[in-house]
């Protein structure tokens, strides 16, 4: 085994790449109770970008007065900016979200060639979440991934509370399907589904998937997002990679939540799914001891541990090797 690695044991049936999405700059610090000075919030993603993640969600262009944590998008956005820039494969894919059009006019402003729109599968969170019905909602995207279609930006459909929601309880396979055939004929590139509260287990993963695609949906054209509250988290990711999905959302160091849903606790850590995809000998391009000492860093600097098991357990070595080389660096 290498070091820092599992060993490897390719299943059949499986995706020979994974994309990670990686929401911590955004899903994650939006859930801090917190503000995260903007130079560190930068030097986050820079991180992230550094330990091979290319596809990071920087920021979210909301009303400052809804989300507080994430009002310095106009700051933040312009100095990774140059990420997006890197050639060849180096080059980072750096989406935002975007409630409205107003948000669509900032980012887009500032060079954003990405963006996504959060709706919802069921009205109680629609309401809580945006203050609309769900077909309010949808009726308030339509312009926005109208308009950023025409820039020429991509656009990515969250959808929240597609297994459970905490006032309605479980969520109608076929309520889900509806509301994804909407977005996706409002024009979305690409759909995600996520479990919110984190009450999702492998067989509704397999059912809602099977549903979307006897609809007409097609599976490249979704991505999951399981939050970890009963700790099913990768087995849901497990689940929708045997059926295909090769996009999967995570926040490193597990960091997370949703401010308008209490349940819901952190979301899947990326470096629990870097550890089991690597397990499997599915290619993510990202190094993992660099990504487990950028969860250290920010854990540092919110003032409390990681809740990843990976950042946990592979913590103490990282720290170990840190000190050996800058013991070696001062000798010579």
């Amino acid at each position: 085994m290498t070091e820092g690695l599992p060993m490897a044991f390719p299943a059949e049936g499986l995706p020979a790449r994974v994309r990670i999405h990686e929401v911590g700059p955004r899903d994650g610090l939006q859930n801090e109770q917190a503000v995260v000075p903007v130079e560190v919030k930068a030097e986050f993603v820079r991180r992230l970008a550094d330990a091979g993640l290319r596809t990071i969600e920087a920021t979210s262009f909301v009303h400052p007065r809804w989300v507080p944590q994430l009002a310095d998008a106009e700051r933040l956005f312009p100095s990774v900016a140059d990420l997006a820039d890197r050639a060849g494969d180096a080059a980072v894919r750096l989406p935002v979200l975007v409630p409205n059009e107003r948000g669509l006019d900032r980012a887009l402003a500032l060079g954003a060639r990405e963006i996504a729109v959060f709706g919802s599968a069921t009205e109680s969170f629609a309401k809580a979440n945006l203050n609309r019905t769900v077909d309010e909602a949808l009726a308030m995207f339509e312009p926005v991934v109208a308009r950023a279609k025409e820039a020429g930006a991509g656009v990515r459909g969250y959808l929240s509370m597609c297994f459970g929601d905490p006032w309605e309880g479980p969520v109608p396979v076929d309520q889900v399907v509806g509301v994804c055939r909407r977005l996706l004929d409002l024009g979305c590139d690409e759909l995600s589904l996520g479990d919110t509260i984190g009450v999702a287990t492998p067989g509704h993963v397999t059912a809602l998937l099977t549903a979307l695609n006897e609809a007409g949906v097609p599976t490249d054209r979704l991505a999951v997002h399981f939050h970890d509250t009963y700790g099913q988290a990768l087995a849901n990711t497990l689940a929708a990679l045997r059926h295909g999905v090769t996009t999967v959302d995570s926040s490193a160091g597990g960091l997370g939540g949703c401010p308008y849903a209490k349940s819901a606790t952190g979301n899947l850590a990326t470096e629990d799914l870097v550890w089991m995809l690597h397990g499997l000998g599915i290619d993510t391009g990202v190094d993992l001891d660099r990504l487990t000492a950028t969860s250290v860093w920010m854990a540092d600097r919110l003032g409390r541990p990681s809740p990843s098991r990976t950042v946990r357990a592979l913590a103490p070595r990282i720290a170990t090797a840190s000190q050996d080389s800058l013991d070696s660096h001062k000798e010579q």
